[in-house]
């Protein structure tokens, strides 16, 4: 029998380092399954002293994708409401099961050792609005250990890119362990579209942490990105709380994504046009 998830809010904090020409080993993470909200501080850190760094805190929602359909959550799902989770944000964007959904991308990879529970971690919509840079979903066997994770990674010009993560032999991911995976998403236009991602990933009951770091072709790490916080029992009452600690964080979010291009913009950071997103829009991690 699958090892039940529940929903949870995690509370942290999310950081960014930008790094130029500079070799760095910066990966401070961890990660956490169930169903949970999230409140979490962001942050970005330069070592080029061009480059810039910013943190601020916010809330998540980590929900077992086999819930959704339920009313056990004390939330809207797929209706509007002050805080409210839409399937249409999510993967296929379609509205249409998020589960079956990441079943047949993780089949479709041939990792056939996901049978239990899988989580969705990301913000929701706020008076409606919604923007995740990254949402994660955390895939499990049927002892609830963790498998693989798809980082589902979105730009501000309403592009998505899935990353599957996950060990070629698909066992236990442990927060030891880095998953390279090659970028192939354009996300800001003071980055190219180049170089690798290293992921990693930590889970425990009571907290979770992600990092995402990117290094260029010569391994030097360029942006140094981590998300961490504890969980609480999602609740109407501590969805409440959450709120008022980090009010419409989701206008929020994009409002400090666009301050900080117009202090990179002022430091004469180079702008790099737009491409064309690359197809297909999902991609394995890297042979190990």
């Amino acid at each position: 029998m699958s090892k039940a998830q529940t929903a949870k809010i995690l509370n942290g904090q999310v950081h960014h380092s930008r790094f130029s020409e500079c070799r760095h080993d910066a990966e401070k993470t961890a990660a956490k399954t169930g169903e949970r909200e999230t409140t979490a501080n962001v942050g970005k850190s330069p070592v080029n002293k061009k480059l810039n760094s910013f943190t601020y805190q916010t809330f998540y929602l980590a929900l077992p994708l086999k819930q959704l359909g339920t009313t056990s959550l004390p939330l809207n799902i797929d209706q509007p409401g002050l805080i409210s989770f839409h399937q249409k944000d999510h993967g296929p964007k379609d509205g249409t099961s998020l589960e079956r959904w990441a079943r047949e991308q993780l089949a479709s990879n041939n990792l056939n050792k996901i049978d239990g529970e899988i989580t969705l971690l990301a913000m929701p919509r706020i008076a409606g609005y919604v923007f995740n840079p990254v949402s994660f979903w955390f895939c499990h066997d049927m002892a609830g250990n963790l498998r693989a994770v798809i980082a589902e990674v979105n730009n501000t010009f309403g592009e998505q890119h899935c990353y599957i993560c996950a060990h070629d032999d698909q066992r236990v991911i442990t927060a030891k362990e880095t998953i390279t995976a090659k970028k192939l998403f354009h996300v800001s236009p003071f980055l190219k579209r180049e170089g690798r991602y290293k992921f990693r990933f930590n889970n425990t009951e009571n907290s979770f942490s992600a990092a995402i770091n990117l290094y260029s072709e010569n391994n030097e790490l360029i942006l140094g990105t981590s998300l961490k916080g504890e969980f609480q029992e999602l609740t109407q009452k501590n969805l409440r709380r959450a709120q008022w600690r980090t009010p419409f964080i989701t206008l929020k979010t994009i409002l400090l994504i666009h301050w900080q291009a117009i202090k990179l913009l002022f430091k004469s950071i180079p702008y790099q046009m737009k491409p064309k997103q690359l197809s297909p829009r999902i991609s394995r991690s890297e042979r190990e």
